[in-house]
């Protein structure tokens, strides 16, 4: 019964994917066709050139990442979209793939590893009970795995932006005093430093560029990145702005609290380092110095007694 219904489930997965892109076939078929009128031949060859040197990842899974991507944000919700994006966007744009194109690759990998273990559990003749128990499994682990990830990569980006910040503080707060302005001081610091806060600086740059007001694009900076110091850090550029505060003082005070903060993480670690290194210590490091110690007095004693007795 559990194979008519998996056998039925993915029949109807396959005809529904066939019936999408029949639907949609038209649609591609024009865009293809515009794009083969406007691009010359010259641009044809080096986009293949191009192709054959992409992964397998970029030739293969995108582009049915994209097709099912393009179905599933019809359906989408416009606020689970704008959530999952401010995630995406703290854990650094994994893949360069956006809110529904990560959500349909998601989707992709929990049903192809629910088929996976399906027919894993098919083949080893697994009780009905065992397989739906399995499956179950899986699914929830996939979504488990999908937030572990995340939360892990958020974790890792706050990390490297918070030991990157002081050094663009103290950088951006010399070139404000040298006499550049607070744009041409970001772009400074942009050509002189490398990672992920310089990224996020490259970002805000480009939205200036395009005319957004630096209150905006500041804003947009703190919501990028959500790490506690760069928020103070935004929300005191913002009130600086609004109040006519001169930046190079408040720069200043901001890279020496951002520094002074950085000691005490420090500190921290350092007083936790004892604590950490007790329990290696009783169940590894002790019993081993024990047996090395003792170990050969123990040894002596058992064959002194073994002789008197």
């Amino acid at each position: 019964m559990l194979q008519i219904i998996m056998l039925s489930f993915m029949f109807v997965f396959t005809l529904s994917v066939l019936l999408l892109r029949f639907m949609f076939r038209n649609r591609l078929l024009l865009n293809k066709r515009l794009k083969e009128v406007t691009t010359s031949q010259l641009q044809t060859k080096k986009n293949e050139e191009d192709y054959l040197n992409k992964s397998f990842f970029e030739r293969i899974i995108q582009p049915i990442v994209s097709f099912v991507a393009l179905v599933f944000s019809r359906f989408m919700p416009s606020e689970s979209r704008q959530k999952l994006q401010q995630t995406l966007q703290q854990a650094g744009n994994p893949g360069n793939l956006r809110p529904h194109e990560y959500q349909s690759f998601h989707l992709l990998f929990t049903i192809i590893s629910f088929i996976l273990v399906w027919v894993l559990t098919t083949v080893a003749k697994k009780s009905i009970s065992e397989q739906l128990t399995l499956m179950l499994l899986v699914i929830v682990g996939a979504i488990l795995l999908n937030k572990v990830y995340l939360n892990n990569r958020i974790r890792k980006r706050k990390t490297g932006l918070l030991k990157e910040l002081p050094d663009a503080m103290d950088l951006l707060t010399v070139s404000v005093e040298a006499g550049l302005s607070f744009d041409a001081a970001l772009l400074h610091v942009v050509d002189k430093s490398k990672g992920a806060l310089a990224e996020e600086f490259r970002t805000t740059l480009k939205e200036l560029q395009m005319g957004k007001s630096r209150r905006e694009a500041l804003r947009a900076l703190g919501e990028r990145t959500n790490v506690d110091d760069l928020l103070t850090f935004v929300g005191s550029m913002i009130q600086a702005d609004q109040l006519g505060v001169p930046i190079s003082r408040i720069l200043r005070i901001q890279a020496e609290q951002v520094r002074t903060k950085r000691r005490q993480r420090v500190e921290e670690k350092a007083m936790k380092a004892p604590v950490k290194m007790l329990i290696p210590l009783v169940f590894f490091i002790f019993p081993s110095i024990f047996i090395v110690l003792l170990g050969p007095a123990a040894i002596q004693i058992y064959q002194t007694l073994l002789t008197k007795f």
